[in-house]
């Protein structure tokens, strides 16, 4: 097992900067997600990882040693892709086995590889079979042994699951979360979708506009939040946010909306008439709410059985609340709520930092 560092890694394309200043390390046999919206950044990094994109400046540090100038095969790096890449021609066994074939190995050390993998991921059954007879999960799944075979110090993962649907994405979530803890291999993972992270990693990275905004356990991204991108982006439902200004008197303090609602702070020491952002996660909305509460003007009502989810606004701002009651609402009623003090996030407007 390995451990990787980036040290003021940046990448270009002509005069255009895709990843800038990128300072990460990665632990031996920890899971690393990389995570952020399209255009981020965070695939050219992996790639760059592999051996398959040239570093503009910095250092890429692969247990130990600088690998700017290591050519792929000489990395001990093994990725999974998006699109599979299996060979259609050959057998889901061929396909697993073709690395240590191409090196020259055995028949007998082949086929012995070939079994094991294929014993990690139930792939048994499957062997004879051609890539065009396999599903999307199976697919997958000999892709995944193609890489165990190689035997690597690393994993690297490129949005493995985006090709699947909803249901098989859960399922290979779980195999590639057992699969890593069996291995106690290193794994590099990217996606854009925040639920496959806060399900499966270690750590995650948090990246927007070609730069790192935030590294940690989920949770902790989850509930500390460096900023209001990280907010936004970490959660599913998506944190939503509330414009107003912070009010307080001698013995407390509160966020007053734009449209007259108030909701009480947990401090006391507030920098009277900021303009911020309040930051609340869908599941923190509380129906009702005394003295300290706002409404939410209803536009769309979701009851999904266990839950009920409530599109509306508090304002101008477009909310997203989540009730395991079964409401008795409809589109066009005001719904009072309250949020407890203890679960408001607040941003400043201007820079999006936390206060």
């Amino acid at each position: 097992m390995t451990d990787v560092q980036f040290r003021d890694l940046s990448k270009s394309f002509g005069h255009h900067k895709i990843l800038e200043d990128i300072n990460l390390e990665i632990n031996s046999g920890e899971f690393v997600v990389l995570v952020g919206p399209s255009g981020c950044g965070k695939s050219t990094l992996l790639r760059m990882l592999a051996g398959l994109e040239p570093i503009t400046s910095g250092d890429l540090i692969i247990g130990g040693l600088r690998a700017n100038d290591l050519p792929p095969q000489k990395r001990n790096i093994a990725m999974v892709f998006q699109s599979y890449a299996l060979f259609p021609h050959l057998k889901a066994s061929d396909n697993i086995g073709f690395g240590p074939k191409i090196r020259g190995e055995t028949r007998a050390a082949i086929d012995d590889k070939v079994k094991k993998a294929s014993g990690i991921l139930n792939l048994f059954s499957y062997l004879d079979r051609y890539p065009r007879e396999l599903s999307g999960g199976q697919r997958q799944r000999v892709a995944m042994g193609r890489a165990i075979v190689r035997e690597p110090s690393v994993f690297l993962f490129d949005e493995p699951l985006s090709n699947l649907d909803a249901q098989l994405r859960v399922q290979m979530r779980t195999e590639i979360k057992a699969l890593h803890q069996r291995l106690k291999s290193t794994i590099v993972y990217v996606t854009h979708d925040q639920i496959e992270a806060m399900t499966m990693a270690d750590r995650i990275v948090v990246m927007n506009l070609g730069r790192i905004q935030q590294v940690g356990a989920p949770l902790e991204l989850y509930d500390r939040p460096a900023n209001k991108f990280v907010a936004s982006f970490i959660g599913s439902p998506s944190m939503s946010f509330v414009s107003g200004a912070l009010r307080g008197s001698a013995t407390k303090a509160w966020f007053e909306t734009t449209g007259g609602g108030r909701l009480a702070l947990a401090g006391k020491a507030v920098p009277e008439g900021s303009t911020v952002e309040a930051g609340i996660r869908p599941e923190h909305f509380v129906v009702g709410g005394a003295d300290d509460a706002m409404a939410i003007d209803v536009d769309v009502v979701e009851p999904t059985g266990a839950e009920t989810h409530v599109y509306g606004a508090i304002g101008a701002d477009t909310v997203r609340a989540v009730f395991r009651d079964r409401l008795q609402i409809k589109p066009g009623d005001r719904l009072p709520v309250s949020v407890d003090p203890a679960n408001i996030h607040l941003f400043d407007k201007a820079t999006g930092l936390p206060l």
